[in-house]
């Protein structure tokens, strides 16, 4: 995936002017909008930044993406991501879930410019700022405007806690291999005329962003994975790891990435579990969930 330059530095705000200073003193970025929500939780912090293709409405200059200096994996991995819901839509009811491989982050959905791979930083940061952003008016997902669409897809830490199983010891490339493939099948699906943002093969139960998923892991040894509910599968899929990590074949820890406050988004919500043997799951591997 290729990327404009990246610039690190410290993000400031000095008498009504915003930018990245680096070690040297050089500003970068003055002229670019900043999102508020950077200031937020990044302001005076040690950060990278980099330019994006996609432009803000109200400038019509390039989206600046910045992202917190965070330590890095040190070997090949792979996340999965249960999203918590986001309570003003009723199609998030349930989660979400997406799929770090190794530093990129591929995400399925009934949308089908949501349908994606990119890198951690544009999933978890990306400002609600031109096409990323709610509509101005409606607060939501607008594309009445082909012009101006708004898809409210920033970044996902701003929107929702995410919960993590990080995973190392896997085959990641034929799990990316996997990936490519059904992105591959998405794109070339026939379109529904009257609904194009639509992904037309999307089916709760065989075709959603929790069982591709859970099918392509499946596919690379973590057979004992079920459901099609994301947190359903999600804790289905931690006890999996667990398993394999007792028998040595694999290398598994659990984290919380806590929601990023912002106006543009409300607090998330963790789905019902409804599969009451995930229920047992939870009471008894209790640290794995806890948060």
């Amino acid at each position: 995936m290729a990327v404009n330059p990246i610039y690190s530095g410290v993000l400031k705000k000095e008498n009504g002017a915003v930018f990245i200073e680096d070690a040297r003193g050089l500003r970068y970025f003055e002229r670019y909008p900043i999102w508020n929500g950077y200031l937020r939780h990044f302001c005076d912090y040690e950060v990278y930044a980099r330019l994006l293709s996609e432009r803000d409405y109200e400038t019509g200059e390039q989206i600046l993406l910045i992202w917190p200096k965070e330590s890095q994996p040190e070997f090949p991995f792979f996340e999965l991501y249960y999203n918590e819901r986001l309570i003003k839509y009723p199609a998030s009811t349930l989660g979400h879930i997406a799929l770090n491989i190794d530093g990129a982050v591929y995400n399925f959905s009934h949308l089908i410019n949501e349908n994606e791979v990119m890198q951690p930083e544009e999933y978890l940061y990306r400002p609600a700022l031109g096409e990323f952003a709610p509509h101005p008016l409606t607060g939501r997902f607008d594309v009445s405007d082909p012009q101006k669409p708004y898809y409210d897809k920033f970044g996902r830490n701003f929107m929702r806690t995410i919960h993590v199983a990080h995973v190392e010891g896997a085959d990641v490339e034929k799990l990316r291999l996997r990936c490519d493939e059904e992105l591959r099948r998405i794109y070339s699906a026939p379109r529904d005329l009257k609904r194009p943002h639509k992904y037309s093969e999307f089916n709760f139960f065989t075709r959603s962003c929790t069982t591709i998923i859970r099918d392509v892991l499946r596919g690379i040894g973590f057979t004992d994975i079920k459901g099609v509910i994301p947190r359903d599968m999600f804790i289905s899929a931690s006890c999996a790891f667990c398993e394999a990590e007792k028998k040595g074949t694999i290398k598994c820890r659990f984290y919380i990435k806590p929601q990023l406050f912002v106006p543009e988004a409300p607090p998330s919500k963790r789905s019902l579990v409804l599969n009451p043997r995930n229920l047992l799951r939870l009471k008894k591997h209790r640290q794995l969930f806890a948060g």
